[in-house]
């Protein structure tokens, strides 16, 4: 019996507790609706014109995003406001690309969206022109049925997408909803020149974003990483380096068991869509082993490249003589840090008109053609 009470006593909090925190959302989301209503009923009230004639501005507390609309129909951004500004977002809007010009220098912005037709400058001209001033910031071009194809010549200059006049409020709502996912995504995915030396234990420790070198790992200028044991076997794998920048691997070509290699000749590849790697020995030595655990599990790799994700064992025939080319600690973090500098200039010459190519991001190479990739592929690891 007592126990019978309890239970209804533990499943009538839980009930109540329930409702409670629904109760308190539904609260915060009327005040925070009303609060974005009030910013909007204050923007149109605010005189901005002295940062740019038609400009007008609405503001929220811990916006989502910033948006700025250009287009030349004030209904257009009127309805823009009303709509994104209750969804959470900021926004900023004016009625010409060169006003549009003036914002993007001296405020920050996650979204430009701009109207195809207009005079004097059209959406595809503000598309060149935001990415050539501001990189960072995503462009979508807001078109009608009749302008889709120049829509999408906008994106070949840079655009991420284009939104199709005419559109319902919740079409927009879940346009830039999925706008704002996939940025979040692709700035997640950017990899930062920052370079970690460490531990075993600190495995997953490196943000997705970064790279990573274990401590008293040897590294090749191909880009393949050393592991050497004290009977003088020594694991090799491909470093953080070629995996986060080659992004998904779909097969590898192992040596065979057995083979002799000269350091610098051709050891394992990795493939990717029909296209290959080439890795070479970073010492001599004869292969004992590979690794079987990849040959079906090749995703692991996603999480490291190090430790137990090696690719081959080699008996190390000249290690005293071979050891010292290759590159450990500082001297390792120094070599990533010139190929990252020589990646993203190997990406701004070789960029398609109106490419980003601020920074590298996690499978950079996976973008390119299959010329680029073999020009990518016989200059960071061919070595």
């Amino acid at each position: 019996m007592g126990f019978g009470l309890v239970f209804v006593f533990v499943v009538v909090c839980v009930v109540v507790d329930v409702a409670l925190r629904a109760g308190l959302r539904k609260t915060h989301e009327r005040k925070q609706r009303r609060e974005r209503e009030e910013a909007l009923s204050v923007s149109l009230k605010l005189d901005f014109t002295r940062e740019a004639m038609t400009l007008k501005r609405a503001e929220v507390s811990d916006p989502a995003a910033r948006i700025l609309c250009v287009d030349d129909e004030p209904v257009v951004l009127d309805s823009f406001r009303k709509i994104l500004v209750l969804d959470g977002y900021s926004v900023d809007t004016v009625q010409t690309g060169q006003e549009m010009l003036g914002l993007i220098q001296t405020h920050h912005y996650d979204f430009v969206f701009t109207d195809l037709r207009m005079p004097e400058m059209d959406g595809v001209e503000v598309v060149k022109a935001v990415k050539h001033m501001r990189p960072d910031i995503d462009v979508i071009v807001i078109t009608g049925y009749a302008t889709v194809e120049t829509a999408v010549e906008g994106m070949k200059f840079g655009a991420m997408d284009y939104v199709q006049k005419p559109f319902t409020e919740e079409e927009l709502r879940a346009f830039v909803k999925k706008a704002l996912i996939k940025r979040r995504d692709r700035i997640e995915k950017q990899l930062k020149p920052r370079i970690h030396i460490t531990h075993a234990t600190e495995a997953g420790a490196v943000h997705a974003g970064e790279f990573s070198i274990p401590g008293g790992v040897l590294i090749s200028s191909g880009h393949c990483w050393a592991s050497v044991s004290q009977d003088g076997s020594t694991k090799v794998g491909l470093d953080d380096f070629a995996k986060k920048l080659i992004g998904r691997v779909d097969g590898i070509e192992f040596p065979n068991v057995g083979m002799t290699v000269r350091a610098g000749q051709p050891l394992f590849a990795v493939r990717q869509n029909g296209r290959r790697v080439q890795f070479h020995a970073p010492l001599s030595g004869q292969v004992l082993k590979v690794n079987q655990v990849l040959i079906g599990e090749r995703n692991i790799l996603n999480l490291t490249s190090y430790h137990n994700n090696w690719i081959c064992t080699i008996d190390g025939a000249k290690l005293d003589v071979e050891i010292p080319t290759l590159k450990i600690g500082k001297s390792a973090v120094a070599m990533f840090q010139d190929d990252i500098e020589r990646f993203v200039a190997f990406a701004k010459t070789n960029a398609p008109e109106g490419a980003t190519t601020e920074a590298p991001c996690i499978g950079a190479m996976e973008r390119l053609d299959n010329t680029r990739w073999e020009q990518a592929a016989r200059a960071f690891f061919g070595r």
